[in-house]
């Protein structure tokens, strides 16, 4: 007679894990319709240019872009970098200027989600500077810091900081009472509050901001960059226009709108795991 083995407390029942087939299988089905969306942009692309002799087809765009990805980072002089010399300029401007934003967008909005009375005295400033144009914002910037670099952040800064300071707003003044009584009962000094119920309720409202504002940020680089010239992607593009290689200039926003959705790719994850979690 066989007597069952009882397991102990240091034994844990051996859990066979299958293969992961349907998560495979929705990956594939995401890369087959993103392929196929591709393909009908590059059909679209060759029909159109097939219309407009000025408008260079994909056959004769891609192997301008394939050059340009092949040698990212050379450098002949001043007025000629490499495409990944020019990414990594416009990229430092973007990630500082959003960072600054941020900085200021996320405890003022903080601030303005917890007090009505200051949310009545600053939302109309903030319903008349929101709407601006990035363009406006970067003569102003040249007239306060002498520098076209600079000024180019600083439109950044401006531009960008509204999304996360409305989110952050938003997420603030939405949490539950009950989340509020919880921290009372529990005698939470207010950095206790902040930092064990309010900033993790707000967290995914702060992250969706972020996500938006660092798409603004990546689309006025590339306007603040042909009004500065020097260097940066958006310089390039202008560049390129300017010397007569329309291709180099399509294969330049392909390339501005790929960094941009890693970029967005990058922040969505964020935003899902806060959300998980």
């Amino acid at each position: 007679m066989l007597e069952a083995k009882s397991l102990t407390a240091t034994e844990t029942p051996k859990v066979k894990r299958s293969f992961p087939w349907k998560a495979l299988g929705s990956f594939a089905l995401n890369l087959v319709l993103g392929l196929i969306g591709f393909a009908l942009l590059l059909l679209t692309w060759h029909l159109i240019s097939s219309k407009s002799p000025d408008l260079p087809s994909p056959a004769k765009t891609l192997p301008v872009l394939w050059e340009l990805l092949r040698h990212p980072f050379y450098e002949n002089g001043e007025n000629d970098k490499g495409i990944g010399i020019q990414l990594a300029l416009s990229l430092g401007r973007v990630f500082k200027g959003f960072l600054i934003g941020s900085l200021i967008a996320i405890p003022v909005g903080g601030l303005l989600g917890a007090s009505k009375p200051l949310l009545k005295v600053l939302n109309p400033v903030i319903q008349v500077l929101r709407p601006v144009s990035p363009l406006a914002w970067y003569p102003i910037g040249l007239a306060i810091l002498k520098d076209s670099p600079k000024a180019v952040t600083f439109a950044i800064v401006i531009t960008s900081l509204w999304p996360t300071l409305i989110n952050t707003m938003v997420g603030v003044s939405s949490l539950p009472q009950d989340f509020r009584n919880v921290a009372r009962v529990f005698k939470f000094s207010p950095w206790q509050f902040a930092a064990k119920v309010l900033f993790p309720y707000a967290l995914p409202h702060i992250l969706t901001g972020l996500r938006l504002s660092m798409g603004i940020a990546w689309v006025v680089i590339v306007a603040g960059e042909m009004l500065a010239g020097g260097t940066g992607i958006g310089y390039f593009v202008w560049d390129s226009w300017n010397a007569g290689s329309v291709e180099k200039v399509i294969s330049a926003i392909l390339i501005i709108g790929g960094i941009g959705l890693l970029l967005d790719r990058g922040f969505e994850f964020l935003t899902q795991k806060a959300k998980f979690e």
